[in-house]
């Protein structure tokens, strides 16, 4: 009981100090909060009041007013979204017989799980260190999966390991003979679940039921733990987004998007809305909108070949006055004004902290590199998933996602066998019911849920 106490992301005043920055980032009055904080978190571990007192303040800023001058609009509600988009288009016309259909969806998953190995073994690495890691290997630009076996003064230097903490073994290339489980390819598998369980016209409470039925609340991390620790309160969504959740608005609902994507060709509204039914149960505000543009991207992937007016037709799925979408048509501008890949990773990181957790986690930051992969990588697999991961950050987030929709725009047929050899045609999960599952098959079943509408 006390190992479980301890469990990250399951108590309230470690991470006090997240809603301080999260409350400003939300424009919300926070006079006399950073000193309320810092008398919680300096009350012993132990000490009852300790986390009652920090469920209490959590409580108070859930209700702080909005600053008068803060200049965006941000709902959380689907309605008010959608209000609140730019024009259109919506939906835009496609045809496709069942094997360029199956090709296409089978290369989002290969994708997916590709860019997802690459980045997961330097997950949580600081730019320099995996830039300076991948030049010491000849592996920069990021042109191959990364290897733990080099000399032993690479090794040294770079502190590499070959298990992780729980004594599995670390993702290099040379210790997996699949594509591992990751929660980023979990909440693929879970969307697949919760449509085949329900249908196109799934709920929120149907996602929600599908979480407690088939992941353990141990393989969720941060807002999706939060969510779900309310959701065995009887708490329902909305409102299990938003209490006592100081990770509202970081990358978790930006990585459950894709399947909505993959089952709506060149409907663009439609994937934006399921993707806000799936993340509306642990993110509120661009938190959600990051979701609702990877979806709105993978659905415009199927309409055109072009990268920029696939992600200008995501973003036509979000507010058009909130961060997020500011951030991206910053990440538009740049290649405009002739910066290279590696300048606009450097505008990212002027701007974002990547040795504040906040920073690291928040869905602005990561969508931002996820946009730079996918512009500056051109359509082509390696070399977008090679600059994705290179911008650190969540590394197999952004490499998996955008894998995703490069995989999609080019079909598993056009993706190189360096790429997905590795992979085995098999996906390993921590989610009931998938058990090593081809990837091949999983890809079967997508596009039959496209078929089934």
């Amino acid at each position: 009981m006390n190992r479980l106490a301890r469990a990250h992301w399951l108590r309230y005043a470690p991470d006090l100090h997240f809603e301080l920055q999260q409350c400003r980032d939300e424009g919300k009055d926070v006079r006399g909060l950073a000193e309320r904080i810092t008398v919680i978190q300096a009350m012993p571990e132990h000490d009852p009041q300790r986390e009652w007192q920090a469920a209490q303040l959590l409580d108070e800023t859930a209700s702080l007013p909005i600053d008068d001058d803060f200049p965006y609009h941000e709902p959380s509600d689907l309605p008010a979204i959608q209000a609140a988009r730019p024009p259109g288009p919506r939906r835009l016309p496609v045809a496709f017989d069942d094997q360029t259909l199956f090709d296409k969806i089978y290369g989002a998953w290969l994708g997916r799980c590709a860019g997802c190995l690459l980045g997961k073994p330097v997950e949580g690495w600081r730019r320099q260190r995996l830039v300076d890691f991948n030049q010491a290997i000849g592996n920069y630009p990021i042109h191959a999966y990364m290897s733990s076996q080099h000399s032993q003064e690479i090794r040294q230097r770079f502190d590499l390991r070959d298990t992780w903490w729980d004594g599995e073994p670390a993702p290099w290339i040379n210790n997996v003979a699949c594509a591992p489980a990751d929660d980023d390819t979990n909440y693929t598998l879970i969307a697949l679940q919760v449509l085949e369980r329900y249908g196109h016209e799934f709920s929120p409470l149907d996602v929600a039921s599908t979480w407690l039925e088939s992941l353990p609340i141990l393989q969720t991390c941060t807002a999706e733990r939060v969510a779900y620790r309310n959701l065995t309160m009887l708490i329902p969504p909305p409102a299990s987004a938003v209490h006592r959740n100081v990770y509202r608005e970081w990358i978790g609902a930006q990585i459950r998007g894709d399947l909505y994507g993959y089952i709506n060709p060149g409907q663009m509204e439609v994937a934006a809305s399921m993707a806000w039914r799936d993340a509306s149960l642990s993110h509120v505000k661009n938190g959600i909108y990051g979701a609702m543009w990877v979806a709105a991207m993978l659905a415009a992937a199927y309409t055109s070949a072009d990268i920029p007016t696939i992600i200008r037709l995501g973003l036509g799925e979000i507010p058009a006055r909130s961060r997020l979408a500011a951030a991206i048509a910053q990440v538009l501008h740049w290649p405009e004004a002739g910066l290279t890949w590696e300048q606009a990773l450097d505008c990212v990181h002027k701007q974002w902290d990547e040795t504040n957790l906040h920073h690291w986690c928040h869905v602005i930051p990561n969508a931002m590199i996820v946009a730079i992969g996918l512009f500056y990588g051109q359509a082509d697999l390696e070399r977008s998933i090679g600059i994705a991961v290179s911008g650190a950050f969540d590394t197999d987030c952004n490499g998996a996602t955008v894998g995703s929709i490069v995989g999609l725009l080019r079909g598993a047929k056009a993706l190189p066998e360096k790429w997905t050899a590795p992979l085995a045609d098999r996906l390993r999960s921590h989610v009931l019911g998938f058990a090593g599952t081809p990837i091949s098959e999983l890809a079967r079943r997508t596009a039959c849920l496209v078929r089934s509408r």
